[in-house]
């Protein structure tokens, strides 16, 4: 099984905006995501999760390093690496319909191939009786759907996803975690994914494989195969053995954090004498 995505000791700074100071958000990463892969990113809020995210879908160069998508360098954005945001960003003039058909419409794709993909990713997302009404008619977790479904709908290879169920509420994103994972394993539409995300309990539940990242700069501090099978369902969140992995992940997680905050502690002290 070849690699999706090749990861190559990338780096990223940037200038604070306060003081000019340079900030370096990664420390160099290098991982290979194979095909078809549920890959999930976690670690402390600041970490450059989603600065790694958007690297890969092209939005934001490294400072350093490189960023295959199989054998072709990232140097931006493509329709093969699809990207589901937290904050859904649908276009609030276009209907349910519309904004699905968006991208293969800006790819130039004929009329009636088009409106098949609408058809087809409408039923699989389950909004067929909200084809026509516009986003600010549906709830967050219809809204999110959508969303996924403009991206599926696109055709990419791989799936990257910025937190996506964050916004919202927690029965509807155990309803969408699912649903992401029924698509996912439909053999059809099964892709690579690349989930960020804060929870660790999400990553556990979806995912192959959970990335543990360091605090700023961040590097992979630990790479854990998830041992569950699939299909994955409630029952796994009963499971003691998901609890003490569940427990191991979120102790690297906190001893991040707490080494952080002793670290900008310091650091303020040392200023103000």
């Amino acid at each position: 099984m070849g690699a999706a995505i090749r990861i190559k000791d990338v780096r990223k700074s940037y200038y604070a905006t306060r003081d000019g100071a340079e900030v370096e958000a990664l420390g160099g990463i290098t991982l290979d995501v194979p095909n078809g892969e549920f890959l999930s990113i976690v670690g402390p809020s600041g970490c450059g999760k989603s600065t790694l995210l958007f690297i890969v879908a092209g939005l934001v160069a490294p400072t350093e390093g490189t960023v295959y998508f199989g054998e072709e360098l990232v140097s931006g954005p493509s329709w093969q690496r699809g990207m589901a945001f937290q904050d859904f960003a649908l276009f609030p003039w276009l209907t349910v319909s519309e904004n699905i058909e968006f991208g293969p419409k800006m790819r130039g794709i004929q009329r009636e191939e088009r409106r098949q993909a609408v058809g087809k990713y409408l039923e699989i997302v389950g909004l067929k009786a909200f084809a026509d009404k516009y986003p600010h008619e549906l709830s967050g977790g219809m809204k999110q759907r959508t969303a996924l479904a403009r991206t599926l709908a696109n055709g990419p290879d791989v799936l990257l996803m910025d937190e996506p169920f964050a916004s919202v509420d927690a029965q509807t994103r155990q309803l969408l975690q699912d649903e992401l994972l029924r698509i996912w394993s439909t053999g059809e539409t099964k892709r690579t994914v690349v989930f960020v995300t804060h929870s660790v309990e999400e990553a556990l539940y979806l995912s192959d494989r959970v990335l543990v990242m360091t605090a700023r700069p961040g590097r992979i501090l630990e790479d854990i195969a998830v041992p569950f099978e699939r299909p994955r369902g409630e029952h796994l969140l009963k499971d003691p053995r998901f609890a003490d992995l569940r427990m191991e992940i979120w102790s690297h997680i906190k001893r991040e954090v707490l080494g952080q905050n002793s670290d900008e502690l310091r650091s303020g002290v040392e200023e103000r004498c």
